[in-house]
């Protein structure tokens, strides 16, 4: 982002300086297009390079109901890793085989907004099908007619990147209901979603609650609203460090729609209601198929 940054300034001191000047006008244009869908584009979703990097961990994507392209859907995704590897291939590229497992379904999933605001980043990831993490561009995902659209958020955000470290189950999910409201506001069916291994392709330096470390991190995050996880993993041609990350395999697997019942203001009640039946639903799947991805039968999920 900073570099494509750099690139339109730079372009400004050059012969090429049309070019930075015509992006602004059409960037002003277009400035409403990322909370109103984006702007996918299929030969970027099916890019060779994105296959490879499947491969590289690999990253597969498993169905355990069918989906009515008739109806659209808010999917919870856990937990968010470092760098969200396993929610950016299976959902904003077709290298696990997304419209073949679920056809008739549009996914998009949610970025911080801040990314948006870079000149060329904003629509190399709208091409991938990623929308700002705000209310509005939810809301017209969520709301379009016909149905047959996939809203995915990771919801425990980049604070809970923080915590991401092999072996590490807890979920930043325990006071996390703005995605529970949005459900009921819209009457979206919700999707629990674990990615297994996704906390396993980083180590990261430790940080626990209330060490100097942990503070400057949430001092940071408060001010430039992204965390910066101090990780590490592989280099190139060794395995002792680097900032690659370690070839350990990641499985997102898929639940089962919950049904909401549509209520346009619903209760602090209605929402607590729904989000333990959320929790639940989530534990359920974790156990059910966690000893397929090797996580050790007395581990389970932490919610905070």
């Amino acid at each position: 982002a900073q570099c494509s940054t750099a690139v339109f300034i730079a372009l400004l001191f050059t012969r090429f300086w049309l070019v930075s000047v015509l992006y602004a006008a059409w960037w002003f244009i277009d400035r409403e297009k990322p909370s109103k869908g984006g702007r996918r584009i299929h030969v970027f979703r099916s890019c060779a390079v994105w296959r490879y990097m499947r491969d590289y961990f690999p990253v597969t994507l498993v169905k355990t109901a069918e989906l009515d392209p008739r109806q659209n859907y808010l999917v919870g995704f856990h937990p968010h890793g470092v760098l969200a590897a396993g929610a950016f291939i299976n959902f904003c590229t077709e290298a696990s085989g997304f419209s073949t497992l679920f056809p008739g379904i549009t996914p998009h999933l949610m970025l911080l907004s801040l990314w948006f605001r870079f000149p060329f980043f904003r629509d190399y990831v709208m091409s991938g099908g990623l929308i700002p993490s705000d209310k509005e561009s939810a809301s017209y995902v969520l709301q379009k007619p016909g149905g047959g659209n996939l809203l995915a958020i990771i919801v425990g955000g980049a604070q809970e990147a923080l915590d991401a470290r092999p072996g590490s189950f807890t979920l930043l999910l325990k006071n996390r209901k703005g995605f529970v409201r949005l459900a009921i506001q819209n009457g979206t069916p919700l999707i629990p979603a674990y990615s297994f291994g996704e906390n396993d392709v980083f180590d990261q330096v430790k940080n626990p609650q209330g060490s100097w470390l942990r503070r400057i991190q949430h001092f940071l995050q408060q001010i430039m609203g992204i965390s910066l996880p101090l990780f590490h993993a592989r280099g190139i041609f060794q395995y002792s460090f680097g900032v690659i990350p370690y070839r350990r395999p990641i499985c997102t697997v898929v639940g089962k729609p919950i049904p909401v019942q549509k209520k346009h203001k619903p209760s602090d009640e209605e929402v607590d209601q729904l989000h333990e039946k959320y929790l639940k639903e989530l534990s359920e799947l974790f156990e059910k198929h966690k000893a397929k991805y090797n996580v050790p039968e007395d581990s389970h999920l932490e919610f905070i």
